[in-house]
């Protein structure tokens, strides 16, 4: 809640007047509670995990049509509408008893570290900064969580249910073990306490992360995607082969990024894969 009672005093705090979003932004949040604003990201979260996916469930069923998609990484897996929507109800349910109450509970946290909801605003650039940093921390940690999750007794008891997709798919983004949210979930807070930013950017780094693991988990791998232009950039087709290989794989640990995978000797197996065995059956499929 913002220690303002109307825009003057806002703007003799800050010395100057009040930019557009500032305005916008002392209209929504002047009245709420810092914990209200915080709990926003579970609304957040579950629209975009709602309305994301969308493009790939109609791509997936025109497919199943017998529409020629050759983008298709596991071309020959089709997903029927039971299939995607069985998914996306099991993944709400996750949503209702894990990350709900994790949202909920640990805004005790968020104090703790100095997420601000106060003015002034960021400036783009701190944004872009402080979601890079998040993005470089979040997958470290997230690396080595992942990693000691296909340890025996951690895929057995925890991980092994997000590996039911043997074939991702974009609702299966979140699919997994109530613990596995929380756990891979810590990673995600890593930047936020080392880098304590605006509510802002704490709610875009939500969003952002969160397209981010729904185009890795689509299942297809667009040549134009932009995001193949970002360095070290992993995608769904690193990623995939990760849910393909399955229970047995010791490789593509990083949520985001490959470098971890490069620097500890974790992708061989994915390179080899690439070489001899994806990039041949994407030639034969253009071939016909």
């Amino acid at each position: 809640m913002l220690p303002y009672q109307n825009f003057q005093e806002a703007e003799y705090a800050l010395g100057r007047n009040l930019t557009i979003t500032e305005t916008l932004w002392f209209k929504y949040s002047a009245t709420k509670s810092d914990h209200i604003l915080y709990c926003h990201n579970t609304f957040f979260l579950f629209i975009f995990y709602t309305v994301l996916p969308l493009p790939y469930v109609f791509i997936e069923l025109m497919r199943s049509k017998n529409i020629d998609n050759k983008f298709k990484i596991q071309h020959k897996i089709k997903n029927s509408v039971s299939d995607m929507l069985d998914c996306y109800k099991k993944v709400l349910v996750t949503f209702v008893f894990a990350v709900g109450p994790l949202q909920i509970f640990s805004f005790p946290v968020i104090q703790m570290i100095g997420i601000r909801t106060s003015l002034p605003l960021p400036s783009a650039s701190e944004i872009c900064l402080q979601l890079l940093a998040y993005f470089l921390l979040e997958d470290y940690a997230n690396y080595w969580l992942h990693r000691l999750l296909h340890f025996k007794w951690g895929y057995e008891k925890i991980h092994r249910v997000h590996h039911e997709y043997t074939a991702p798919i974009a609702f299966a983004a979140p699919y997994a073990h109530w613990a596995e949210i929380i756990i891979l979930g810590l990673a995600s807070f890593i930047g936020p306490v080392i880098v304590p930013g605006h509510m802002v950017t704490f709610w875009l780094w939500m969003i952002v992360r969160q397209m981010e693991a729904v185009e890795t988990h689509s299942g297809y791998d667009f040549p134009w995607n932009p995001l193949k232009y970002i360095p070290f950039y992993g995608g769904a087709v690193y990623h995939d082969y990760h849910h393909y290989v399955g229970e047995k794989s010791q490789s593509n640990f990083a949520s985001v990024f490959t470098y971890c995978d490069t620097i500890y000797g974790t992708n061989k197996g994915y390179r080899w894969y690439q070489k001899e065995v994806y990039e041949k059956a994407r030639e034969k499929l253009k071939q016909k």
